[in-house]
């Protein structure tokens, strides 16, 4: 791949505010950035002076840097939410912010609750909430919500329905002038408005107008001296700018111009790995390792080179101790494909006996419609020589000798072949190994999505540990009945009590001390 002249690229970027992403000679992106301005920001990475200042990352940065390229949005709010969105899904090694799991903060009501009340969250979930953002600037948002919740008078308490024993031991109607629905002071229907007129700001209707009044209001307190007043009319202005700034949500493959061409990279990708034809079907699998304890695999699913999200699975490894990510992927592949094999014939009991080779006999029953679940025409595990040494190992012991499957290999992107003592290196600018990345990438996305997930469930359990009364029998068996502590939450004092050793006072307990945490 030939150099581009910069300074040829750098007069098609315009003064205007986006994202770009600069790459190095095999094509892989190494940096995402933003600006205000991407002229100016993009002209200083070439600047003989701008380098010489820079310190010693930036310098390694610049001399890595072979391409780049750019997009424009509407805003700098739009910048930042796009920049950590693509360095979550590229992972640049230069890029330090956003690399973790974290989101943008985003507001959340669930209006279904007697007295609705706003909280923020980094999830967002099928729970029956409204929710709001996300928001790039969270100590505006924070500020925000504040201010809507002092001048509406809406709740900050955390019980779901307070009433007058909350009441006596809370003073947020004095000090937080809070409306006290708890005890009558205002309707539901009341509440209920004033809830609704802080949607309709939080959804930025009538922007202008509430921005045009805080002016007013801030011009007339300095007019009369009160400085202490303007100052903070002028501060909930900005909080309020910050966050009601319109910006587009980039999701998952949007909001980045595609050169995806599926059917051209399958095609393509056939031809290299010499396939019979282009891999319709592909599965590639991931190990994630976050402890020794919790070594969880994923397992996702391209059909036509695109993902087939129906047919992702995920898995915690059952028989390996410590970290081997070798065994693991033996593990994983052989509860994969056995599972196929015996769903399959348990379906067609008639080919039980069949002397057919087994690979034949699996092809055979997709052709004519009768396999429950189709073999792939391609495997890919994550790694190098030794996943795929494993990998083959279990295929053949499932008489799938004749399965495709290939490793891929992070360092170099080197494509390894069972047989094969060389590498085969795919160019960087072809599909064939982009759609290989693709479908790695994903599969790492969703076994490190797994891993979060079980150990925010791991966390959630925790609470059950700081819960009065709580031993180690009565949270086993909570746990076994309801299976999670979202579920207790939901769950009634006579369901709870349900529980052997558990009595209808100490359930009580247990559901005060959870909707007390929230």
């Amino acid at each position: 791949m030939n150099a581009p002249d910069f300074r040829a690229k750098l007069r098609e970027v315009p003064h205007q505010p986006g994202i770009y992403l600069m790459k190095d000679r095999l094509g892989s992106i190494i940096y995402v950035g933003k600006a205000r301005d991407l002229k100016k920001r993009l002209s200083s990475y070439f600047m003989a002076s701008q380098k010489m200042r820079a310190s010693i990352k930036t310098r390694a940065l610049i001399d890595s840097i072979h391409d780049f390229e750019f997009h424009t949005v509407r805003n700098e709010e739009e910048s930042l939410l796009l920049e950590g969105k693509l360095i979550k899904d590229y992972r640049p090694r230069y890029n330090v912010a956003f690399r973790d799991d974290k989101r943008f903060l985003l507001a959340k009501i669930r209006l279904a609750d007697p007295w609705p009340r706003f909280s923020t969250t980094r999830m967002k979930k099928d729970d029956g909430s409204r929710y709001f953002g996300p928001f790039p600037h969270s100590s505006a948002l924070h500020h925000t919500l504040e201010w809507l919740n002092r001048g509406l008078g809406l709740r900050v308490c955390r019980p779901v329905n307070p009433g007058e024993a909350d009441y006596l031991h809370c003073n947020a109607d004095i000090i937080r002038n809070c409306s006290a629905p708890c005890i009558g002071r205002i309707t539901r229907e009341e509440y209920l408005d004033r809830i609704a007129e802080a949607c309709r700001i939080l959804e930025g209707k009538g922007r202008r107008e509430l921005f045009d009044q805080l002016r007013d209001d801030m011009r007339a307190a300095a007019e009369k001296l009160d400085f202490e007043k303007a100052a903070t009319l002028r501060d909930v202005l900005q909080n309020l700018e910050k966050t009601l700034s319109p910006t587009r949500q980039f999701s998952r493959g949007r909001g980045v111009p595609t050169t995806v061409k599926p059917t051209e990279d399958l095609a393509e990708l056939g031809e290299e790995l010499h396939l019979a034809g282009p891999p319709r079907v592909m599965e590639c699998f991931d190990i994630s390792n976050v402890s020794s304890n919790h070594i969880v695999a994923s397992m996702v699913r391209f059909t036509d080179g695109l993902p087939d999200n129906q047919n992702y699975r995920r898995y915690r490894i059952r028989t390996v101790e410590g970290q081997d990510d070798f065994a693991s992927m033996a593990e994983v592949i052989r509860r994969r494909y056995s599972r196929i094999l015996l769903e399959n014939v348990a379906a067609n009991p008639d080919v039980e006996m069949s002397q057919e080779d087994p690979l034949e006999t699996q092809r055979r029953l997709a052709r004519e419609g009768r396999a429950k679940i189709v073999l792939p025409d391609l495997i890919i595990v994550d790694g190098g020589k030794g996943q795929l040494g494993m990998a083959v190992r279990e295929l053949n012991a499932l008489g799938l000798h004749d399965l495709p499957v290939v490793g891929l290999a992070k360092q170099h992107e080197e494509v390894f072949i069972p047989g094969r003592a060389e590498s085969i290196r795919i160019p960087h600018d072809r599909g064939a190994l982009k759609l290989l990345q693709r479908i790695r990438d994903e599969a790492h996305r969703f076994a490190n999505g797994y891993n979060a997930l079980l150990y925010r469930r791991r966390m959630r359990e925790s609470l059950l540990d700081e819960c009065p009364g709580m031993s180690p029998n009565k949270k086993q068996r909570l746990l076994e009945k309801f299976g999670s502590v979202a579920r207790i939450k939901t769950a009634t004092a006579e369901d709870i009590a349900s529980i052997p050793g558990i009595s209808k006072n100490a359930a009580e307990v247990i559901l005060e001390f959870l909707h007390r945490d929230g």
